[in-house]
């Protein structure tokens, strides 16, 4: 590479230099020429702004002067007179002061000395009655604090503060206007001035053009055809390079973004055969807290800290080195946490080198999630195990308690009757006359009461009403004969007057809830009115058992089956479920007991 001065790249840039600079030096004179104009017109804008704010003031205070000259004459208290004369003073001060500014300028307000001949000649024709207002304004307050306003120099003072005023304020308009004229002066002058500016340098801009621009285009664009040229020539030298090198880098990338996102991303290490690691990514040795510089440690060491475990990991390497291995994997971290992982291992040679590739996945919170599952489902699978238990266990003493009952019932009632019938029959005389008469009269008592504890004893069993005509003759028989066998009032009401025949399971369930229901009622409530209602709709059949009891406290309610019993209700509730009905049971203490029964009827 050379250093030569009279390239044609450096020969073309030192012309174009050299004509940009002229170019930019002249814009830029005219810029700032132009800016300079523009500045010194606007700071004269301003301060004719200025000027003509504070003549409106003058204009304002002599009115104000005025006004407070005419109260002054008025009657006032004396704090009122004397706040009055106060004021009065201090707009004379402020009116003079104002005056003095647009005459000889003035730094605090921003205003410069100087005006224009025109305005100055009208501040000399108003300046003898500036004079004279200041010397009335002066007089007035001189008398009035000495409390001779009705005086005739009061009221002359007061006279000429208002007739000069008069004429004050004539002139300052029209001092004024001419403040304002000569500011829309300096506006069109600056017009003018913005406008000779803009014409020059359009002309500055077109000059460049036509001079330097336009003859550096055509040569530019003759340079620019030789580069062209070159560069034609170069790009066709490296483009075979270009090929061959790109496809090289594009592997690369690859390789490079891979390695980096299984670092990142998978647990990734490599490994040799025998399971000395060669390479393992940043997240697997964050996990299991391996340094680095530690290459040539075995991955069953890094993994686990569990003899047993790093056998097993270590028979895996052994015996699928070969063929590779996927599976699930048990490891202990160095803090004795449980670590599992999806652990794959595939075999990988390049050349004469062999090395296993293992990507791993952390599954150790699906893996506790899926224990822990396992084992709610086993708990709840043993407690549901308990319960049928439990209830199967009260099942069968029920029956045979029932069973007990039955036959304790046969044997102490009908058996003792039957026994007691006997020996009457045998004590019959027929030759005693009244005696015979009265032992046949105990026998047709004995004889029905027998009938009645069979019939009672056949009835508890299964009433051949439900099989033979439906529920609600089933019902109504079992309220009958409850209601004679109790003495209590228990009534059936067949609001929706149902008579459907529904399948013999739901039928014997239904009655077997509402049975327990009573019996309940009868038992443990003391209740005198049990009311059973039979109503239904197109899909719900409904059995309400309404008793005025004791009822009782829903939180002590059993809802389960336990050592001391609550078997009454697990048996409706089961029963209820088997029919695909629900249950619901309504009680207070001294207010009742209320059990429903919907049951679907599609």
């Amino acid at each position: 590479m050379t250093n030569n001065p009279n390239t044609l790249d450096k020969v073309t840039f030192n012309r174009l230099r050299k004509l940009y600079i002229i170019a930019l030096g002249a814009i830029a004179i005219s810029l700032v020429t132009s800016q300079i104009l523009i500045r010194q017109y606007l700071a004269d804008q301003e301060d004719d702004s200025r000027l003509i704010n504070v003549a409106g003031r003058q204009r304002m205070l002599s009115q104000k002067l005025s006004k407070e000259a005419l109260l002054l004459s008025l009657d006032q208290p004396e704090m009122g007179r004397r706040a009055l004369e106060d004021t009065l003073l201090a707009t004379k001060s402020d009116w003079q002061a104002a005056h003095n500014a647009l005459l000889n300028g003035d730094e605090k307000l921003g205003l410069d000395q100087g005006s224009s001949p025109e305005i100055s000649r009208m501040f000399e024709e108003i300046h003898p009655l500036f004079e004279s207002m200041v010397v009335n304004t002066d007089s007035l307050i001189r008398h009035s604090r000495q409390s001779i306003r009705d005086s005739a120099a009061f009221q002359r003072s007061l006279h000429h503060i208002l007739e000069s005023s008069k004429a004050f304020l004539a002139r300052m308009e029209r001092i004024v206007n001419q403040y304002d004229f000569e500011a829309k002066q300096k506006v069109e002058s600056l017009k003018q001035l913005e406008l000779i500016i803009t014409v020059f340098t359009l002309l500055i801009l077109l000059a460049e053009f036509l001079i330097i621009f336009w003859p550096s285009a055509k040569a530019m664009r003759a340079s620019i055809q030789v580069l062209m040229d070159a560069e034609k020539k170069a790009i066709k030298m490296a483009k075979d390079a270009d090929l061959l090198s790109q496809a090289k880098e594009k592997s690369v990338r690859e390789l490079r973004a891979l390695s980096q996102a299984m670092d990142q991303i998978l647990l990734f290490a490599r490994i040799t055969p025998d399971g000395h690691i060669t390479h393992i990514g940043d997240r697997f040795a964050k996990l299991v807290r391996f340094q680095k510089f530690n290459q040539n440690a075995k991955l069953s060491e890094i993994i686990s800290t569990v003899e047993n475990e790093r056998l097993t990991i270590d028979r895996i390497i052994s015996e699928n080195k070969k063929s590779g291995w996927q599976g699930e994997l048990k490891a202990t971290t160095p803090s004795g946490q449980d670590l599992w992982l999806d652990f794959s291992m595939i075999p990988f040679h390049t050349g004469e080198k062999s090395e296993l590739i293992i990507i791993c996945l952390d599954i150790t919170k699906r893996k506790e999630a899926q224990l822990e599952v396992e084992q709610l489902t086993k708990e709840s699978f043993e407690e549901k195990i308990l319960q049928q238990n439990a209830i199967s266990r009260q099942i069968i003493e029920n029956q045979e308690n029932e069973q007990n009952r039955i036959a304790k019932d046969i044997h102490d009632g009908i058996g003792q009757m039957l026994t007691g019938l006997k020996y009457l029959l045998e004590s019959v005389d027929l030759t005693e006359g009244e005696k015979t008469q009265v032992k046949l009269e105990k026998l047709k008592e004995l004889t029905a009461n027998i009938i009645k504890g069979v019939r009672t004893a056949t009835f508890n069993l299964t009433p051949p009403e439900l099989k033979d005509y439906g529920i609600v003759p089933a019902l109504t028989e079992l309220t009958q004969e409850l209601s004679k066998l109790t003495g209590k009032n228990i009534i059936l009401m067949n609001k929706s007057d149902f008579n459907q025949r529904l399948d013999s399971l739901v039928e014997i369930n239904l009655y077997r809830i509402t049975q327990e229901a009573i019996n309940n009622a009868i038992k443990y409530a003391e209740s005198t009115l049990i009311l059973v209602t039979i109503s239904h709709s197109k899909k719900i059949l409904s059995i309400i058992i309404d008793d005025n009891g004791k009822g009782f406290d829903k939180k002590e309610l059993k809802a389960k089956p336990d050592k001391d019993g609550g078997m009454g209700l697990t048996f409706m509730q089961e029963r209820i479920k088997y029919i695909k009905g629900r249950l619901f049971i309504n009680s207070s203490p001294q207010k009742g007991t209320k059990v429903t029964l919907n049951i679907p009827l599609v």
